[in-house]
């Protein structure tokens, strides 16, 4: 196992100095950085492209070899593979493993605003909402090396989920070794090449490889900080259940004029249904769905208090009056399951509008699970509750002979990947010692949540008893799975200096 070695005596730092020297490198190191990250988000990386994810497994395979980093690529058939890596050093007090994922959302070149270009990275002196301008990369030469302001952000798919945080946790060792501050952690990686279609193979490569996985704790860096721009560090996450309903009228769309007041209308009637499933405050009005919540310990609750309260601030600047929950924050509403249609279709719309009775209505649903909650229980409490509105549902197209017998007709299937939440306890001693790495690194400017929104399938490392912890560094405005994804630079620069101050000061 690689090891690694010091020229000279190595320097032992508090967190605060671990920053500052980390930022006195990395000031000296922008544009060395920067291209590293470029070069990587140039390389496509849909999880379903199986050539090009190949292609980045490869690409990361250099650069943690580069750093003495040991490299083995654990196989996935036409999938790409986990990578893990492991460097010790003689100063660890602990083992840390490193989660992120190298796989990107799929895109939709034309909703991207420079030209339906994802996977070459633009820069831009701010965000496009701020009027940030589309410019140049600077000119890096000895007499006058590239400065990059706090501000500016790069565009590219993956640029924040999840390429940023591998190449700040790069840089973050790179600088420790330029001071000479030696790491306190045997450091492990896992990268994972499909998350962004479910994680369906990590938990089984994992167990193949549990002799491995030995650790204090995993830090994942999937997510972004929290919506002040403060820094993040959150103790769960919730899961996800996705499913789709269609809606049946006629076999074939009919004239509006000829056929309408007659013909059933599913657009209507698929509107109905979602309609019923929640009241006027945005609660669940499906029976039992918030039966099975674990609610928070009474340190969690704690923490919870202890959150900014910034919706005001996020309400103004998203543009929206009055949002669900009857008066609850944001934060408190996280802490629950939730209930989302994700998309609707049905016939045309705008310029391609026709005056028709449409054949079919579809929705797309995805429900954010909590502690205690189980996906297939959570569904057959949403197949009952639908088929309590009088529909028969069916898993398949419906046949003639289902159409003509009953009045309502719903497909509703399941999606692909669903997983339970997880949530790791802020008791814990590697907890304990964590927030106050992070907290010293960041003048104690870190905000702590017990529940992140979003889900990451950190249910796999809690069956496998490894606590989990979730650092991320990027900014929450970052457009995470849509078109025109970003990355601000300083939170990537400050996230630098978190990851050097775990690894060399936890």
């Amino acid at each position: 196992m690689p090891t690694i070695s010091y020229a000279q005596k190595p320097v032992r730092l508090n967190p605060a100095q671990i920053a500052q020297e980390v930022r006195d490198y990395r000031m000296n190191n922008e544009d060395r950085i920067i291209r590293e990250l470029s070069d990587f988000l140039a390389i496509p990386n849909i999880a379903s492209d199986t050539v090009n994810i190949q292609k980045n497994a490869a690409h990361l395979v250099e650069l943690l070899e580069a750093r003495g980093i040991e490299t083995h690529l654990l196989t996935i058939k036409d999938r790409g593979p986990v990578i893990f890596g492991k460097l010790t050093s003689p100063e660890a007090t602990h083992t840390i493993i490193f989660y992120a994922h190298y796989d990107g959302q799929p895109v939709d070149p034309a909703a991207w605003t420079d030209g339906g270009k994802p996977f070459e990275p633009t820069l831009r002196s701010n965000a496009i909402e701020a009027g940030g301008k589309r410019i140049p990369f600077p000119e890096n030469t000895p007499q006058h090396p590239a400065i990059y302001e706090d501000d500016w952000r790069i565009y590219a798919r993956s640029s924040s989920d999840d390429k940023s945080p591998i190449i700040a946790l790069l840089a973050a060792i790179d600088a420790l070794r330029a001071k000479n501050i030696p790491l306190t952690v045997n450091l492990k990686v896992i990268f994972e090449g499909e998350e962004e279609a479910g994680s369906s193979n990590l938990e089984r490569t994992l167990l193949l490889h549990r002799n491995l996985l030995d650790a204090d704790a995993l830090i994942t860096a999937d997510g972004p900080v929290h919506q002040s721009g403060r820094p993040l560090i959150f103790f769960g996450n919730r899961g996800v259940l996705g499913f789709d309903v269609t809606v049946y009228g006629a076999i074939r769309a009919l004239h509006s004029g000829h056929y309408g007041n007659w013909a059933p209308n599913p657009a209507l009637e698929l509107s109905r249904l979602l309609a019923s499933m929640k009241d006027e405050t945005g609660q669940v009005l499906i029976p039992g769905f918030y039966d099975d919540v674990i609610p928070l310990s009474p340190v969690e609750q704690k923490a919870l208090e202890a959150m900014p309260d910034n919706d005001a601030q996020l309400e103004h600047d998203l543009e929206f009056a009055k949002p669900d929950g009857a008066g609850k924050k944001l934060v408190e509403l996280l802490q629950q399951p939730s209930l989302n249609i994700r998309g609707l279709k049905s016939a045309y719309v705008g310029e391609q509008a026709q005056n028709v009775v449409p054949e079919k209505a579809e929705a797309s649903l995805d429900v954010r699970l909590v502690k205690g909650e189980d996906p297939d229980k959570k569904y057959e409490q949403i197949l009952d509750y639908i088929r309590k509105q009088e529909f028969f549902i069916t898993s398949a197209e419906p046949t003639k002979e289902e159409r003509l017998a009953h009045d309502h007709v719903a497909k509703v299937t399941k999606g692909d990947f669903n997983y339970r939440a997880s949530r790791t306890s802020m008791e814990l001693p590697i907890s304990q010692l964590l927030i106050s790495v992070v907290q010293a690194a960041t003048n104690k400017d870190t905000v702590v949540a017990p529940t992140l929104g979003g889900s990451v399938p950190m249910y796999i490392f809690e069956n496998l008893n490894i606590p989990w912890i979730g650092v991320p560094i990027v900014n929450y405005d970052n457009h995470q799975h849509s078109s025109d994804e970003n990355l601000r630079l300083g939170h990537l620069w400050r996230g630098i200096e978190i990851y050097a101050a775990i690894l060399a000061g936890l």
